[in-house]
């Protein structure tokens, strides 16, 4: 697929652009797209489980009685992982899963999931999207309009705070900025609305 039609607001084709043919060739590397997902899920871990060992639960300063003589086995604190309200051994601390790939591996996985979508026809190319005001019901009607009932990704070239103020009480609208798209971000909608001239910045960041 070399060729796109670029629609208005109201859904009407207003022209037809030609794609990179290096870029939009069709084909999807899915080893890349995997590696990426991955990674990007990754990073998306808290990693914020917690519990205290026995250096950091409260209490247990004195030995609980004398080493010898009372028939007891010895024990030196009350804090000791075998007693109750004990510290926890080998449990989980704060731990940082992210990591990165190579650059030319996310390039190869965006530009798979992007051209994954233009296969599947799930991608929509806009004039632009301005509106008058910061009104949710504006741009619920711009999605209507275009007949999109699924969960959608709108990607702009540049961050605009009306549209983002706007789309952020709609539920299945996620919005992007072309520099900071990624493959996951793609993958997690349904359909892709993305505005003219952020296609052109996509495909410049992903020529370098």
């Amino acid at each position: 697929m070399t060729q796109c039609n670029v629609l208005n607001i109201q859904g009407k084709k207003i022209e037809s652009i030609q794609l990179d043919e290096k870029l939009f060739d069709g084909k999807v590397n899915e080893p890349c797209v995997y590696q990426a997902v991955v990674m990007y899920q990754a990073n998306m871990r808290l990693g914020s489980a917690s519990v205290k060992d026995r250096a950091q639960v409260s209490g247990g300063g004195a030995k609980p009685w004398r080493q010898k003589g009372t028939g007891r086995a010895r024990h030196g604190s009350t804090r000791s992982p075998i007693w109750r309200h004990g510290g926890v051994t080998f449990g989980p601390i704060p731990k940082d899963f992210s990591y990165t790939l190579p650059k030319k591996i996310k390039h190869k996985a965006l530009i798979s999931v992007l051209n994954d979508k233009f296969n599947n026809e799930e991608i929509i190319v806009l004039d632009e999207v301005k509106l008058s005001k910061a009104k949710t019901k504006e741009l619920a009607s711009i999605i209507t309009k275009l007949k999109i009932k699924n969960k959608c990704l709108l990607v702009n070239d540049v961050f605009d705070k009306e549209l983002f103020l706007a789309g952020r009480n709609i539920d299945r609208l996620k919005l992007k900025v072309a520099d900071e798209l990624n493959a996951y971000d793609v993958l997690a909608s349904k359909i892709v609305l993305i505005t003219k001239k952020a296609l052109d910045s996509l495909v410049k960041r992903l020529k370098k």
